[in-house]
């Protein structure tokens, strides 16, 4: 028997969709067709396969309104964001699209002969992608992957499968052969076992929970697979007492709540100086209450529901009787798996509060005295993907930014992604880094060759 899933709109409980799973022989049935389209597809020359990417883009800017719709319906996502999203997947392929006729080697100067250096692609790469931004997170692993002449199968979360399987269609539709680049929803457990396990698949690029991000990296090293790894985090927005406070205060909500705090760059510690402490909390209050909460297809909605009835219950258990609430917005009563805007004053930054990745629309404020405190707060953590610094002193932005255990900072700024720069983690929020220039090292091999012209 067939095993589906039913794919819930987390907005209103409603069933959206079933999703038939795909099986461990069919999972290694999919790795041996991408593995045998291996050689044609590296072959292909760099224009070409530049001009193919090109066309996966316009297919996906042609269709931007049906997926953006697609993942209001599945993951909850408001439409501007999820417009975006799905713009972001375009303009990844477009800068990607730019790189296998830049993907070049170096000649080395050495005594009797020559030494070139080639950049060669991998195989199979195993793409796993997480539910909390299924669209863009998914083309940074394929994208890149494919540019470099690496062929691809991937595999979306259980919860938000749609877009993925309509972003193969498009690929296909633009001429990317269907062997080359492959959808396939199912469980970890067996998709995603299988892709860690297979000797065939040559690198897994995973984004998702720290704890699985060490088995995938564990389960790998025995056969020394690559990894690229972009997992959890605690970040810090700190704030400082010369900073434009109304305009911290204003930007914080936005900063944690976007996609009601799914978000592994939430900004979900702030650290103010103690001086202006009382006064932010001020305007913080305000701007958290005025957060609209409600219907994600609603132009007007800036923050939509949680993904699943299970994901609200761990979000909904920091929250004990006689917790430290500050104070909280509003959210609509139901159906949906609905959560206000929260703000906690926990006891300390090891206060779960303050310590956990909550993954939920929860932000913990907390003081600190001067700038050594502040980075010592904001390094107490087991993560390090991203983090905002908040002043008027340029000195001050660049010595905390050198001082703060972060892969992605940003001043008067909570801007963490763009796709033409580096994104990853430092500590335990990941290992290697997509995006930008360097993702591409990322899906090849170096390989030396050396002439011998004396001979």
């Amino acid at each position: 028997m067939t095993a589906t899933f039913d794919v819930i709109n987390p907005a209103t409980e409603q069933v959206v969709d079933s999703v038939r799973l795909v099986t461990a022989e069919e999972t290694d049935a999919a790795i041996a067709r991408a593995a045998k389209a291996f050689p044609a597809w590296r072959a292909v020359a760099p224009g070409d396969r530049a001009r193919l990417l090109r066309r996966f883009a316009d297919a996906v800017d042609a269709d931007l309104e049906n997926l953006a719709r697609l993942e209001v319906l599945n993951a909850g996502h408001t439409i501007g964001n999820a417009r975006w999203e799905a713009g972001n997947v375009r303009d990844v392929l477009h800068y990607y699209a730019a790189a296998p006729e830049r993907l070049t080697g170096r000649q080395i100067p050495v005594p009797g002969g020559v030494d070139l250096t080639f950049a060669e692609p991998l195989g199979v790469v195993g793409v796993i992608v997480p539910w909390n931004f299924p669209m863009p997170i998914a083309s940074w692993g394929f994208a890149p992957a494919l540019a470099a002449g690496n062929t691809v199968v991937l595999k979306p979360a259980e919860l938000t499968p749609l877009t993925a399987v309509r972003l193969a269609e498009l690929a296909h539709q633009a001429g990317i052969p269907e062997d080359v680049f492959q959808v396939l929803p199912g469980k970890g457990s067996v998709v995603g076992q299988r892709f860690v396990t297979h000797p065939l698949v040559r690198k897994v690029v995973f984004t998702g929970s720290t704890e699985v991000g060490k088995q995938i990296m564990a389960g790998c090293a025995d056969q020394v697979k690559r990894v690229t790894l972009e997992l959890g985090g605690k970040n810090a927005n700190i704030v400082f007492a010369d900073a434009d406070l109304e305009k911290a205060a204003a930007a914080a909500p936005y900063g944690v709540f976007d996609n009601a705090g799914q978000d592994c760059c939430a900004r979900s510690r702030i650290l103010v100086q103690k001086s202006v402490y009382d006064r932010f909390m001020e305007l913080l209050e305000p701007a958290v209450l005025g957060v609209v909460v409600g219907d994600p297809g609603d132009e007007k909605t800036e923050m939509g529901p949680l993904i699943s009835h299970g994901h609200r219950a761990k979000v909904r258990s920091y929250l004990p009787e006689g917790a430290p609430i500050a104070f909280q917005g509003k959210a609509p009563d139901g159906p949906g798996y609905w959560f206000p805007p929260t703000v906690v004053t926990p006891s300390g930054v090891r206060d779960p509060l303050a310590a956990d990745e909550i993954f939920g629309p929860i932000v913990a404020v907390l003081p600190f005295a001067d700038e050594a405190d502040a980075i010592a707060m904001a390094n107490d953590t087991d993560y390090g993907l991203s983090a905002s610094i908040w002043t008027r002193d340029v000195g001050r932005a660049l010595r905390v930014s050198r001082a703060v255990e972060a892969g992605n900072l940003s001043v008067n700024s909570h801007s963490s992604v763009r796709y033409w720069t580096p994104f990853g983690g430092f500590k335990q929020s990941g290992l290697g880094r997509e995006l930008g220039p360097d993702a591409l090292a990322a899906f090849t091999e170096t390989k030396n060759v050396f002439i011998d012209t004396e001979g």
